[in-house]
């Protein structure tokens, strides 16, 4: 199983050897912005600083440039989203948050995601929440017996005529389904 990591710049400056080992294990790392600010509250040269200078410290490490964005906080708007997009990526949003951040327990945050997952989801875990390593096993095992595949979310998402809603949902503009599979990206 392979899962997504969106990185901020810093921590790859910080972690280089953990990026690279992420991304040589067939695991995506992609872009969560340079200094982790709020991006609606930046000018859109700022917002493209941001987000190309990641890129470029990403691709350096892994000799891959990232093709997908998720805003620091899921905050967005209008011109972060155009932004992105007119960076030659796509704006990711979840739909389920663990919560691990909040430092609740592995038991809690089971519950959290396997009460709320449904197809198509992708699910938000934090790389150094406390608890988070004790819960992955067994979310894993149970969304596997429930049928789900888990894949990265480059493989779960529209990249083409879609639409997303005011809770960052992307909707096809065709009757594509992603029935049955689900991503956990990690930030």
């Amino acid at each position: 199983m392979h899962a997504t990591f969106f990185v901020v710049a810093q921590w790859v400056d910080k972690y280089p050897e953990s990026v690279k080992a992420l991304s040589d294990a067939g695991n995506e790392v992609m872009n969560h912005s340079t200094t982790h600010p709020h991006m609606p509250t930046l000018s859109r040269d700022a917002m493209l600083k941001e987000i190309t200078t990641c890129d470029s410290k990403i691709e350096k490490i892994t000799g891959k440039r990232p093709t997908l964005f998720r805003a620091p906080f899921g905050d967005y708007n209008n011109a972060v989203v155009e932004t992105v997009a007119e960076s030659n990526h796509n704006c990711i949003q979840w739909d389920v948050d663990s919560l691990d951040w909040k430092g609740i327990s592995a038991p809690q945050i089971s519950q959290r995601v396997l009460s709320s997952v449904k197809p198509g989801s992708i699910i938000l875990f934090h790389n150094a929440a406390l608890h988070t390593p004790e819960a992955l096993p067994g979310i894993i095992e149970s969304l596997q017996k429930q049928g789900y595949r888990l894949v990265p979310v480059s493989q779960l998402i529209y990249k083409d005529n879609y639409t997303i809603d005011v809770a960052g949902k992307q909707h096809s503009d065709a009757a594509v389904s992603n029935e049955g599979s689900t991503s956990i990206p990690t930030a």
